[in-house]
Formats: structure tokens, C-alpha cells, sequence
């Protein structure tokens, strides 16, 4: 169950990745820490973005964009600049690329099984929760 999350949590975030997340993302994670959406071949749940102001909104941001990236490093081709920001339970991934000290805009497909790379929008506004 999405819930909201401060500015200050996503700047402690930010700081961990070493930069700035695009501020539609940033926006819509404030509004719902984490929730679904609906693309044309998958349904994703949103990773949530890591919020420990209190013990039980870190127990339910364990599965936060920091750690899910982490796990998806071992599958061996995940892209280094890529951040995971959703995942439609199969091993592919929703994510972020990023450029110097900042994450792009678009959003990406990544196949856990070839490694490759595939825009699903040029902007995170256009994904459609459900």
C-alpha cells in the first residue's frame, strides 16, 4: 500500500545514489511511495524510495529502489548507470538511467534475460498507475 513520503527522505536517497532523481518521479513518489502500474505488455509494482523517519515506514520501504538495485547487479547485465524503480515479478525491470550527477527522464525497459534496453516512456508522467 503506497503511502506519502518527505522531501527529506528523498534527498537522503539521492545523496546514497549520488543524484538527482527526474522530479516527475520525484513528485509522484512523494504523493504514493511505491504503487502499480499498467503498461501494454506488463503490470509493475513501483519500488518504494527508502524512508526510515520512523520503524514502520522503514519495515515497509525494505524493498526500497537502493536495495532492488543492488539485486538486480547480479544478474550480470544490469546496466551500471540504471536504476530499478519497478519490477513486473518476472525479473524484468522499470528503470532510470543516469547521466553524470542526474537521472534521466525516460523510462526504460530492462530485459532481465538479454540485458537489453528499451524506452517504455520519454517521461515517468506517462506511465499509467492503476
Amino acid at each position: 500500500m503506497p503511502f506519502n513520503l518527505s522531501e527529506e527522505q528523498l534527498a537522503k536517497s539521492e545523496k546514497e545514489l549520488g543524484a538527482i532523481l527526474p522530479y516527475e518521479y520525484r513528485e509522484a513518489m512523494k504523493l504514493n511511495n511505491g504503487d502499480e502500474a499498467l503498461t501494454e505488455e506488463n503490470e509493475w509494482e513501483f519500488y518504494p524510495v527508502k524512508d526510515n523517519s520512523d520503524k514502520k515506514r522503514l519495515s515497509r520501504t525494505c524493498n526500497h529502489i537502493l536495495y532492488e538495485t543492488e539485486s538486480c547487479k547480479n544478474f550480470g547485465n544490469f546496466p551500471k548507470n540504471a536504476l530499478a524503480i519497478a519490477g513486473n515479478g518476472s525479473g524484468d525491470q522499470m528503470v532510470l538511467l543516469k547521466e553524470s550527477e542526474i537521472y534521466l527522464n525516460a523510462v526504460f525497459l530492462w530485459q532481465h534475460e538479454t540485458g537489453e534496453l528499451q524506452e517504455l516512456a520519454s517521461s515517468f508522467c506517462e506511465i499509467k498507475k492503476l
